[in-house]
Parts: structure tokens; sequence; C-alpha cells
């Protein structure tokens, strides 16, 4: 059974007001992620601005969404890197934000920026979400 009646390439996901001092907003990025992959569509997650620090050591996983919930952002961040999303880091965020690419959490894949993100936006198989 397929839920997506029209085949897409992927689904490609800025990240660009999940401020980590706004944690009741970073578990639902990834959430969508997930299940996008999980669905074997190929999932890009695109952090920018602030939301880079969250690819920070130790950033994710002291935060939650909310006291409810059981998981840290790092857990949706893995769940979602599980089902095949892969992240991607600004560069010039990370040089705005004073973050060394080189400390990055495992789960990242690499860097990838507005160019990267507006070749999938603008690729009429890839879809978008901006978060």
């Amino acid at each position: 059974m397929s839920f997506v009646d029209e085949p897409v390439a992927g689904l490609a996901i800025l990240l660009w007001a999940a401020d980590p001092e706004r944690p009741q907003l970073l578990a639902t990025p990834f959430f969508h992620a997930a299940a996008a992959a999980a669905m074997d569509i190929p999932v890009e997650i695109y952090f920018s601005a602030r939301s880079v620090h969250l690819l920070a050591p130790g950033v994710a996983a002291a935060l939650r969404a909310s006291d409810r919930h059981a998981k840290t952002v790092l857990d949706a961040m893995r769940e979602a890197v599980a089902h095949g999303a892969r992240l991607y880091a600004c560069g010039d965020a990370l040089d705005a934000q004073g973050i060394a690419p080189d400390t990055l959490i495992a789960e990242c894949h690499g860097r990838g920026g507005a160019v990267q993100f507006m070749a999938r936006a603008a690729d009429a198989r890839w879809r978008a979400l901006v978060f």
C-alpha cells in the first residue's frame, strides 16, 4: 500500500525558526521527517539560522518539546536519521553562530545551505517544508 498517489523524489525540510530557545517547536519537524522517511521518501533536513545549535553536542540532548514528552529533541533527530533522513548544517549559519563544523554531532551528514535547499525546493519532483 502506498501513501503517496504520485511518487516524489524527496522531501527537503528547512529549519529556519526552529530555535533551541523555543523547544516546544522542535520535535515536530523531526517527527514529520521520520514519517516521510519511513514511507521510503528520501528526506533532507537543512539547519539554518539558530537551528544549527541543535547540531552542537549536548544541545538537542538537553531539550524536550514539553515536560510530558519523554523523548529529547536529540531522540527525535536520531529517529528521523534511523529512518533515513539526512541532516545538513548551513556553513554560513555555523559561522554566524560561532559553531565550528568539526564539533557537530555524529548524526550530521555534512554541510548544506541555501543553494542545496533551493535546488530541492525548485525541483518539481521534490516537496519542501519550512519550520
